[in-house]
């Protein structure tokens, strides 16, 4: 045979799919696999639970050195009426309610204080509702033409205007003013430094010049009660886009019950810089936003922070009862291998009765 038919017939030859003959992938690699006894099994549950209910004991004591008052304003009442904001918002949609709540801080709440809104029952996490967005709009890019996404929301129906910013997450924003005052006299609270630096640096951009100029041709969102470059006209920087309650609002919630960053107490107030004092305080809510509709519920929080962050017992709880859990099944494990030893030991002096133990 030819040098030239050999090389035909191995072109020809069907290429063999078999893998090389190598210890990886003929798998004869050399394995350990553990041999779970009593030996190994309860010395690691005991020494789990050891561990863990100790951590969890510190992780509790850490988060409950944090401070937290919760208000409730769901169904807070203007002076002289019997009426809540809540029906109120039923039987007048747009409208606007003031009601107060008087409070009191059973003790000083001592270093850096931040006020949060929250509610309830409210499902930021739903598919549609999360990729309602635009975020070439958010980057300052404006067209004409919004994002499909944005849909229902990115025109205005009654003039077919695009609105800035379009979308369900932008067009929900909380809009509720609280206000926090002791003896009628209002504390400063800070609208700046509550959003992620990273989300106002990157995700969240104005266009370039005139912020009104740039907006002339678009609409604000339907549920605004004002335009987006009206959002804070007192500080260019956290106005329009970068708006901070607007970046904060933007970044959705997991979960239906959450609550969100609002404020921040300003510290360099004399009267404020170590905190707020224990005592009588009021809080004054511009009521806008409505939640009886889906059966939801509003929140004031008032919050220190501990070396862990905010208050949240739930991981001390996690590590004590995972610990407790292990602790628990070691034990009935024990027991489980000593009653069954026993018995394999009866056993045997039963077969052989004869059987001596030096």
């Amino acid at each position: 045979m030819s040098t030239q038919q050999a090389e035909t017939e191995e072109a020809v030859a069907p290429k063999s799919k078999r893998p090389s003959d190598s210890a990886f992938k003929q798998q004869r690699l050399p394995a350990w696999q553990p041999v779970l006894t009593a030996r190994t099994v309860l010395p690691t549950f005991f020494v789990i639970g050891v561990l863990f209910i100790p951590i969890g004991v510190v992780l509790l004591h850490l988060s409950n050195t944090a401070n937290e008052k919760i208000i409730d304003y769901t169904n807070c009442k203007p002076a002289n009426s019997s009426t809540s904001c809540a029906v109120y918002l039923e039987n007048n949609p747009g409208g606007k309610c003031t009601c107060t709540q008087n409070f009191t801080l059973e003790k000083d709440y001592i270093g850096n204080v931040y006020m949060y809104y929250g509610l309830t029952n409210y499902y930021q996490n739903h598919r549609r509702y999360v990729k309602s967005r635009d975020d070439e709009q958010l980057l300052g890019h404006l067209s004409q033409t919004p994002s499909s996404d944005c849909s229902p929301f990115a025109y205005n129906p009654e003039n077919q205007r695009p609105i800035a910013p379009c979308g369900a997450i932008a067009n929900s924003l909380f809009n509720d003013t609280l206000t926090l005052s002791q003896g009628g006299v209002p504390i400063k609270l800070l609208k700046t430094g509550i959003a992620w630096p990273s989300d106002k640096r990157v995700k969240f951009r104005n266009p370039e010049g005139n912020l009104s100029l740039a907006l002339k041709d678009f609409d604000k969102p339907l549920f605004w009660q004002k335009p987006l470059d009206e959002l804070d006209l007192e500080d260019p920087d956290n106005n329009g886009f970068q708006n901070e309650d607007l970046i904060v609002w933007m970044r959705t919630a997991a979960l239906p019950s959450f609550r969100k960053l609002y404020r921040r107490l300003n510290q360099t107030d004399e009267k404020y810089s170590k905190g707020l004092k224990a005592g009588e305080y009021t809080l004054t809510i511009d009521y806008y936003y409505p939640v009886v509709s889906f059966d939801g519920t509003k929140r004031m929080i008032l919050s220190t922070t501990s070396v862990l962050g905010g208050k949240n017992p739930f991981l001390g709880i996690a590590y004590i009862v995972v610990g407790a859990i292990c602790i628990t099944l070691g034990l009935a494990l024990l027991f489980i291998h000593m009653r069954c030893s026993r018995s394999s030991n009866m056993e045997m002096i039963n077969v052989n009765p004869h059987t001596q133990y030096s």
